[in-house]
């Protein structure tokens, strides 16, 4: 099939490139034309392991192209999918779906025969149907279909999640349509992947309902996390407890500084505002946007206290400042708060982080970046680990200890065993265990 996507931001990238890698003559469309050139020569504006292999493979073969212009990219497609951003609009939290709305405008004035528009960005409930009202206004006599289909790709595992996903979620209305679809995600259809097929509304609802409910997991064992550490539990061994039960399941119950990223926050805030706006309050997810920034504030103050109360003029080395590991992504990362207070409270802060120094440079100001763990080490009063990266996880702590001034270790990731420190002749402090 000939599909566009336009938008070559995480999702349209991704998707465009595992596409193209189905078989499939996929071109990507962006207005940005320095990005468009980058890609042309294989270099790929974000990290996601595994991308850029696939991405040149694809290229080589002639599956894959890359353009600034909308009416050529969309020539004999059969579908077009919108993969713009849908960020939080400033002042009220609503989705902003100017970039999808002025994407389906654009791609009214360029369909000749029939076409199905696919909507893979995140959108609130009622957006795809407004979509086809302005295609409709624009080109009463287009004939096209409509499709919501979410995506639900992790980053740091994108690729995998695209070619072997827990299921597949489309929302449309006509055989036509579904017809594409099952064309569009063969090789799937063939895997027997699950495939939940239903209307507009509840296509993207399922979206929404997905990342709140997985961001009031994160905001639940972190809760019971602050109440282990008062009672003397271990937040781990109760969370291998409560996980087994297969009504409740292990996945999204590890305690940390809270979440960030480019879903969860956006996505749980705008479905605040979609509910308020019809009158149907969801109160626990309006709980859990309000837990997680109250989270981030409190881990500075965690770190504050385990200093023993001030953090002016000690020198804290920071591991990891990306919202989670194998990504390149600062969005709402904790780091963006943590840093910024520990700064402010009067402390000297050294940076590192595999793949965040690019975005974090901007981001968090006046900070010193390290080039690996043991370097940040050396002659801090203070090590903090914020995100677990792989290179964080088996340090060899006779060599930090030798580089560190302190003794020190705030672990905001659980990463290490206490005592495993503690034997290493540090002090330990982690989340929700005594």
């Amino acid at each position: 099939m000939r599909i566009a996507m336009i938008g070559t931001g995480y999702v349209g990238l991704v998707s465009g490139v595992c596409f193209s890698d189905f078989g499939h003559q996929v071109v990507c469309i962006d207005r940005d034309g320095e990005k468009i050139a980058r890609l042309d020569r294989g270099e790929v504006p974000i990290y996601e392991p595994g991308l850029e292999a696939l991405m040149r493979k694809n290229i080589a073969a002639g599956r894959l192209t890359f353009s600034t212009d909308l009416a050529a990219g969309m020539k004999d497609a059969e579908a077009v999918f919108i993969s713009v951003g849908t960020p939080a609009r400033r002042g009220d939290g609503h989705a902003d779906l100017s970039y999808v709305y002025a994407a389906a405008e654009a791609i009214a004035a360029q369909i000749d025969d029939y076409l199905v528009v696919i909507t893979k960005s995140t959108v609130p409930v009622g957006t795809n149907r407004e979509v086809a009202r302005r295609i409709r206004a624009a080109r009463p006599e287009a004939d096209f279909d409509v499709v919501s289909n979410p995506e639900f790709l992790r980053e740091g595992a994108a690729i995998e999640d695209f070619m072997r996903p827990d299921r597949i979620v489309v929302g449309l209305e006509s055989d036509r349509a579904r017809a594409v679809i099952a064309e569009v995600y063969r090789p799937l259809f063939l895997r027997e992947t699950p495939i939940i097929q239903t209307g507009l509304e509840s296509a993207e609802m399922i979206k929404y309902a997905a990342n709140a409910f997985l961001a009031t997991k994160i905001t639940f064992i972190n809760e019971i996390a602050d109440l282990c550490e008062k009672v003397g539990a271990d937040v781990q061994s109760v969370a291998r407890g409560i996980g087994l039960d297969r009504r409740i399941g292990p996945k999204f119950l590890h305690a940390g500084p809270g979440y960030g990223g480019s879903c969860f926050p956006k996505d749980t805030l705008a479905l605040v505002e979609t509910a308020r706006a019809h009158d149907s309050p969801v109160r626990i997810v309006s709980t859990v946007v309000e837990a997680n920034e109250a989270r981030k504030r409190a881990m500075a103050g965690k770190i504050i206290a385990a200093a023993g109360g001030s953090v002016a003029g000690k020198r804290i080395a920071v591991l990891g400042v990306t919202f989670k590991p194998n990504t390149d992504d600062m969005r709402e990362a904790p780091s963006l708060v943590i840093v910024p207070a520990l700064r402010e409270a009067g402390a000297e802060i050294v940076l590192c982080d595999p793949q965040g120094r690019k975005e974090g440079e901007a981001l968090l100001g006046e900070a010193s970046w390290a080039g690996g763990p043991y370097e940040a080490a050396e002659s801090a009063d203070i090590l903090v680990l914020i995100t677990e990266w792989n290179e964080f996880r088996a340090l060899d702590f006779g060599r930090i200890r030798a580089a560190m001034k302190g003794d020190l270790i705030v672990d905001l990731r659980n990463v290490y065993l206490p005592a495993e420190v503690r034997a290493a002749g540090f002090s330990y402090v982690s989340i929700g265990r005594s």
